[in-house]
């Protein structure tokens, strides 16, 4: 066209200002406008017609065109000084000229069009230039007037383009808020007409026209957040162009439909011959004149009737409402075409609607929220809009559903406040419809149902507002409910393999889950929910919220409202099959009142969802008085205000089925007549007007849509039927044809559908919402804190684990495999937050299956396999994932992980020690990278070792150890392939931190940690009973070190777990006739626990100490096998823990097991040592402990294992021990009360006569060194009491049972005995005999002044006598007869000394004097001559008898 800025704009679709990357200014205006006149006049010039010739004759004129353009030239430089004061209009009229002339081709008017577009894109015009709405103006009305010549298809289209660059630039300059409302309007009209001309032109101006249609929307419709509310003003100015009524859509888009018919043909032609100067002659050719004016006839009529003079505003509201009015009619053109009875889907063109809807998306994109600041808008969106989508939702277009969900997916995030009930009608009867494969929709029309729902879900608080807003709200639908369950359902693989759509399906309900889990955090609310109950009776149909912004008051409120909800769904079931058990039923839950009032029923009727309407309906037609009460109440629940009588008819008849009886459909009619008299008497004179005219729509209803009814009612009949019903008079011709259209053209359906399912969105349908929507609750916005959560995931779950496992079932890609176990790990969190403690056991368990670890196991083979297996490995993680994050909730279902945990140790991928207890220094925790190195070795599992080194003692157990180490061949090198599976099973095993289950089990939850302890027990009781005994052997033992790991873990909580771990320790030692490994660990696990917990619990001391009485029940052969590392830990436990040991019983079980050791010649001399501690220096000797220690000391003495000093060092601390008593004596004194003083004395006594008694029995043993040690050890023992108070009678007993029971005892044995046995019995006897005379003579004053005493000496002397009768090989022995002499004799001096052996008179029989004599003259008779000469008796005598007569 030789315009450069035609070459480089021609194609710039959309680009305003903002294509430039600088303005011009000044000068440079001037320059481009004079460039601009050039290149207009370069193209006219090229043409014959617009030519000049150049004669002499100054008598040639120019065109006016041609001469506008030279004139402007003459003045543009003049005005390059003073640009912005010049008018625009000035230096546009010449080029808008030719845009407007119908002389000029295409060629020419394409070239303006380029030069007015760049003026306008440099912004040669801007807002601060002179006169620039008149400007904006004129240049609005000359493009959308275009007129110009067609010479060829091509510049046609290129002239169309330039119009919409145009008109895009005027929209995008910032001159542009100049333009009027009109302006605007035309603007968008002009173009929807270029787009529709483009339809039969090239592929390039339809995808041109298109985009800058949308451009157009878009830069319109952003500006209206920042348009300033006027649309009061606007509403009060004219009428509504929505209302609610059917029938009346063509009525209320006037405007829209001029504008769609304008666009759909306006095209003039004409033919003219014109020379065209270019090449040719002149000559006839055909060319057609084309006229893209837009202004409709009427059009101005519309607009002032719809906005008065606010269309001559500049633009803002009321543009925006007429031009996304129009974008609304354009959807209604399937109104002309109808519905197929089958489908029930729209059958049409869609390309028209497609693009509307296109349209209105963009529109909303851009203005989103700012929609509901103007109720024009909004109105607009609710009705129109909405309805016209859940309708062409229904198409079989996919692409018109794809941009349907688009719209809506729009509305939901900006403006679902406003549209409670339309969104869940479209979500119902459309997506939900759709999705549900039953109901005839195509394959692709399902997926992207289910996408857009999938969309839905991942919004971060849809589902939260779904069940808030819809499954809390008695009149509501439970959307989330149906959505959760639909997802569930259209996972499922039934009978065939997985498509998109099950993973589709998949995906939401993750969606769902993992939105659930992302809300849940440490301030998340309480898993626990308040009880409701129901005390009183409540108007359910009145409740209402005081503050729907505030969730501490809506949340208790939407619980409530649900509580009640489910109840009002139980009782629609029981009225469903028994209408008057129903109602009994709402009494008894006291959401009707103990006696039924009318207005209750009614609203039960009415606002209740699920009741069957045929029942409803007979109830209200029923004759009863009651029952004819309620059924006026019913209707008072309407209202029908403003409404006309067919769609309150339609409204009524909505929530009901009208009974069949005619007298029932008379009370009915008659009450609706009334209540819509008494809110409509506008036209109708009075209500029997109202139920005449009911009864005439009723029956032009039948007539119209009853197949059986062959010859149809006219419209003149209808009128006809119905003259003078209206008090006598005729009612308006005009609105009885309303009537008669609305019924022809929508029927009435009699037999409602019932409220459960997806009903089509009928125009009834659609009034019955809108009339809904003016009653309905607020809609709740929902934050991220998940106040509700805990409500919807019990609903949600179980059908969310079945799905997840099914489609893990069925899944063999990574990433769907994945996406499976993440929403598993979701509702693992979620169940464990909320305490659903048997939820999540089942998810554990079904998530076992898939490990493959509950199968049978064949060793390397199940390692390969396993290696192999993506899906067993990923499920592995995820048991052992949730074990050790939610272990606390855990309970059953601790058997199936214990059971993965073993099946992972059989096939040797776990080491043999998992878990160490949180005190054990010395061994360290789990490592994986330990097992690593072993990948060359035989895979079969790892051999557990003892925790305690050890000799084998028994010779059972050496022998075995011979052959296992004569048996054992080479293992066979792994192949790669196992080297390979084995790898990737150990870091597997290494992701699942197994080890953690046990080593922190002291963080779980008492519950859950009794049953871990219960399900290891279970594990190892199974392991018994196998048939592989090494392998359930190796398993029992697996279990019992992890038993111990968890019971060392948790000593704080030992009493929790302590009766099942020593049962089991109990069962394990107690069934076992032979050394094991199993019973080793079971009673060296039992010795570690004692160690371990008693410097921690000593309140629990006695407890645990008895349980090592089960060492002492071993069998003899387990025992003597065991004995030497047993006692080597139970010196352990003294030596660490004696000071804790406080208790008589607890004694007596750890010197039981010492004793033990005393005649084992492996473990006697750790038993000794241990003994030897706690007796050394009476460290730890106690009052509770003494008796217990002197015969366990005793049995090493006696014992002769070990060789005679450790018998002697026995001894020895069994003497030493008598410093203890002393001690305790001394503390005696100190004791508070006499009563505790003496029983400490009395108890002191008893021990000291255990002490003497023990070193007694030693006295008698057949090692020389041993019995002579124990004599004088006795001797030390009875001689050495001074810090001790004993009592007389306890003197008397030890001579009796210890003393002279061990005189007679050695002299039997001296007796009886062989010399080889008994080696040197003289000694003994000497010793003894000197400890008879020693100890006599120490207690002599003591035991003198007994009444006993007598006896006593008698028993002494009586020893001596039989001492000296004593023959060793057929020979007395001379040291006896010796040593008893000269000891008779010093016991004699003392009691002489003592006064105590006296002389008396001759006369006097039995007195210690004779008696005395009488047996020493047995033994020595010149004792008494040595002791008492006669003079000196004589003299006793005689001084006895003075003193006696005295």
């Amino acid at each position: 066209m030789g315009c450069p800025c035609d070459q480089s704009n021609s194609n710039s679709i959309g680009r305003g200002f903002d294509g430039c990357s600088s303005s011009p200014a000044g000068g440079a205006f001037a320059l481009t406008v004079n460039s601009e006149i050039g290149a207009v006049l370069a193209v006219m010039r090229r043409n014959v017609r617009w030519g000049v010739n150049y004669m002499a004759e100054d008598d040639q004129l120019e065109h006016s065109l041609i001469h506008s353009f030279k004139e402007l030239r003459k003045k543009i430089f003049m005005w390059q000084s003073r640009w912005k004061t010049v008018n625009p209009v000035l230096y546009l009229k010449p080029f808008l000229d030719v845009i407007q002339s119908d002389e000029t081709g295409a060629p020419i008017t394409g070239v303006a069009l380029s030069s007015v577009y760049k003026i306008l894109t440099l912004e040669v015009i801007d807002l601060d230039s002179v006169n620039v709405d008149e400007a904006f103006q004129l240049i609005v009305d000359a493009v959308t007037s275009c007129r110009f010549e067609v010479t060829d298809p091509g510049s046609e289209e290129v002239v169309l383009v330039k119009i919409l660059q145009v008109l895009l630039a005027c929209m995008k300059n910032k001159a542009s808020v100049k333009l009027s409302n009109q302006h605007v309007c035309n603007i968008v009209n002009t173009c929807f007409r270029v787009v529709h001309q483009a339809s039969s032109k090239g592929e390039l101006l339809q995808r041109i026209a298109r985009h800058t249609m949308h451009e157009l929307v878009r830069c319109i419709f952003t500006c209206l957040s920042n348009f300033d509310n006027l649309e009061k003003a606007y509403t009060q100015a004219g009428s509504s162009h929505v209302n609610n009524e059917v029938g009346t859509h063509d009525e209320n888009h006037i405007f829209a439909s001029k504008l769609e018919d304008n666009g759909h043909a306006n095209l003039e032609s004409d033919d003219k011959t014109t020379p065209d100067g270019v090449g040719h002659d002149s000559g006839d050719a055909s060319e057609e004149k084309v006229d893209v004016n837009v202004v409709v006839p009427g059009q101005d009529k519309v607009i002032a009737q719809a906005g008065g003079d606010r269309m001559s505003e500049p633009y803002g509201v009321p543009c925006v409402v007429e031009i996304f009015q129009f974008l609304c009619s354009l959807l209604n053109v399937v109104e002309t075409t109808g519905v197929s009875s089958k489908s029930d889907s729209i059958a049409y063109d869609e390309d028209v609607p497609l693009f509307a809807l296109g349209l209105i998306n963009s529109a909303i994109e851009v203005c989103g929220s700012s929609i509901q600041h103007h109720p024009k808008l909004l109105v607009l969106i609710q009705d129109d809009l909405f309805f016209n989508l859940t309708r062409f939702g229904l198409s079989t277009s996919p692409l018109i559903l794809s941009v349907v969900c688009s719209i809506v997916l729009n509305l939901y995030h900006h403006l679902r406040i406003k549209l409670k009930l339309q969104l869940e009608a479209f979500i119902s009867s459309v997506l939900l419809r759709i999705a549900k494969s039953k109901y005839g929709a195509s394959y692709q029309q399902q997926e992207v149902a289910m996408e857009t729902l999938v969309d839905l879900c991942r919004q971060p608080t849809f589902m939260s507002e779904m069940y808030v807003n819809y499954d809390c709200d008695i009149s509501c639908s439970n959307v989330f409910e149906d959505l959760a369950n639909l997802l569930s359902k259209s996972a499922f693989p039934v009978n065939r393999p997985l498509s998109a759509m099950h993973f589709l399906a998949l995906d939401g309900i993750c969606a769902m889950i993992h939105g659930m889990a992302e809300r849940i955090s440490s301030d998340s609310p309480s898993s626990q929910q308040a009880s409701i109950s129901l005390t009183g009776y409540q108007s359910f149909w009145r409740l209402r919220c005081d503050n729907y912004d505030n969730p501490d008051e809506w949340v208790p409120f939407v619980h409530k409202t649900k509580f009640i909800k489910r109840k009002l769904m139980i009782g629609a079931e029981h009225f469903n099959r028994d209408p008057k058990k129903g109602l009994e039923y709402l009494q008894e839950v006291h959401l009707l009142p103990e006696k039924l009032d009318p207005e209750s029923v009614a609203c039960f009727f009415r606002f209740t969802l699920g009741l069957d309407k045929i029942h409803v309906g007979d109830y209200l037609g029923s004759h009863d008085e009651f029952c004819i009460q309620v059924l006026h109440e019913f209707a008072r629940t309407f209202d029908f205000e403003g409404m006309n009588l067919d769609i309150a008819l339609r409204v009524f008849l909505e929530t009901f089925k009208l009974p069949g009886e005619s007298q029932k459909i008379q009370r009915v009619l008659e009450a609706f007549a009334e209540r819509y008299y008494e809110q409509s008497p506008h036209i109708l004179c009075d209500k029997d007007a109202a139920l005449v005219l009911s009864y005439s729509i009723i029956l032009l209803n039948t007539d119209q849509h009853n197949a059986q009814v062959k010859k149809k009612m006219t419209e003149e009949d209808f009128i006809r039927n119905n003259r003078r019903i209206n008090g006598g008079n005729d009612l308006p011709a005009e609105y009885l044809s309303e009537l008669y259209h609305s019924i022809s053209e929508n029927e009435i359906r009699m037999t409602p559908e019932q409220a459960t399912g997806s009903p089509t969105m009928t125009a009834s349908h659609w009034v019955g919402l809108m009339h809904k929507s003016k009653q309905t609750a607020a809609f709740i916005s929902c934050d991220s804190r998940g106040q509700l959560d805990r409500d919807m995931f019990a609903i949600l779950s179980g059908p969310t684990i079945a799905a997840l496992s099914v489609v893990l079932d069925n899944v063999v890609q990574e990433d769907a495999l994945q996406t499976c176990i993440s929403g598993f790990l979701c509702v693992a969190k979620i169940a464990a937050s909320y305490h659903f403690n048997d939820l999540l056991n089942d998810l554990v368990v079904s998530l076992c299956k898939f490990t493959t670890l509950m199968l049978p196991l064949y060793g390397e083979e199940s390692v390969i396999m396993l290696g192999d297996d993506t899906k067993a490995r990923i499920a592995t993680e995820a048991v052992f994932t949730i074990a050790t994050r939610y272990g606390d909730y855990i309970r059953s279902s601790w058997k199936n992980i214990v059971d993965c945990v073993l099946s992972l140790h059989k096939i040797g991928l776990l080491p043999a020690r998992l878990a160490s207890d949180a005190t054990d220094d010395l061994e360290l925790p789990f490592d994986p990278e330990k097992v690593k190195p072993d990948l060359t070795s035989s895979p079969s599992p790892l051999k557990l070792v003892s925790s305690t080194s050890r000799k084998s003692s028994s010779l059972i157990g050496r022998f075995s150890q011979l052959l296992y180490f004569d048996a054992e061949e080479p293992a066979p090198q792994p192949s790669e392939e196992e080297l390979a599976a084995r790898q990737v099973c150990l870091e597997m095993v290494q992701k699942c931190q197994i080890n953690s289950i046990f080593s922190e089990s002291k963080f779980l939850q008492g519950d859950s940690l009794s049953q871990l302890v219960q399900a290891l027990i279970s594990a190892a009781g199974r392991s018994d009973k196998g048939i592989n005994f090494e392998e359930d052997e190796e398993t029992a033992i697996f279990c019992l070190e992890l038993l111990i790991a968890v019971t060392l873990n948790n000593r704080d909580r030992i009493m929790l777990l302590w009766q099942g771990v020593y049962e089991h320790i109990t069962n394990v030692v107690q069934s076992a006739v032979m050394p094991c490994t199993l019973v080793e660990k079971a009673v060296f696990g039992l010795l570690r626990i004692c160690q371990r917990l008693l410097p921690y619990k000593e309140n629990l001391t006695d407890e645990l100490l008895k349980s090592l009485q089960l060492v002492l029940k071993l069998d003899a052969r387990v025992a003597d096998a065991y004995c030497e590392p047993i006692t080597q830990e139970v010196m352990r436990l003294v030596k660490a823990n004696a000071m804790q040991i406080r208790s008589h019983a607890g004694w007596r079980t750890i010197t039981a097991l010492l004793s033990i050791t005393a005649r084992h010649p492996e473990a006697s001399e750790v038993g000794f040592e241990t003994l030897e501690f706690i007796m050394a220096d009476s460290a730890h000797l106690l009052p509770a402990n003494y008796v217990l220690c002197i015969n366990a000391a005793r049995q090493f003495a006696e014992s002769r294992v070990g060789n005679v000093d450790r018998s002697i060092k026995s001894l020895d601390l069994m003497s030493g021990s008598f410093v203890c008593l002393v001690r305790w004596s001394s503390k005696t004194n100190e004791a508070l009360g006499e009563e505790t003083a003496s029983r400490m004395k009395q108890d002191i006594g008893e021990m000291w006569l255990r002490l003497v008694q023990g070193v007694s029995r030693i006295c008698l043993d057949p090692r020389e060194e041993v019995r002579n040690h124990a004599i004088l050890m006795l001797q030390k023992s009875l001689t050495g009491v001074d810090g001790i108070d004993l009592v007389n009678e306890l003197w008397l007993q030890c001579f009796d049972q210890v003393i002279l029971t061990l005189l007679d005892d050695l002299l039997e044995i001296a007796k009886e005995s062989s010399p080889k046995d008994y080696r040197n019995m003289e000694g003994s006897l000497v010793l003894s005999l000197k400890l008879l005379s020693k100890v006599f003579l120490h207690l002599l004053q003591r035991i003198s002044q007994l009444s006993t005493f007598s006896k006593l000496w008698l028993e002494v002397l009586s020893r001596f006598e039989g001492y000296m009768k004593v023959k060793f090989r057929g020979k007395r022995c001379e040291k006896i007869h010796e040593i008893v002499p000269e000891l008779l004799k010093n016991t004699l001096l003392v009691m002489k000394t003592s006064g105590i052996l006296v002389p008396d008179d001759d006369n006097l029989e039995g007195s210690l004097w004779q008696l005395t004599w009488l047996h020493v003259k047995n033994i020595a008779p010149s004792l008494q001559l040595e002791i008492f000469p006669a003079n000196e008796t004589k003299q006793l005598q005689s001084n006895n008898t003075e003193t006696g007569g005295s």
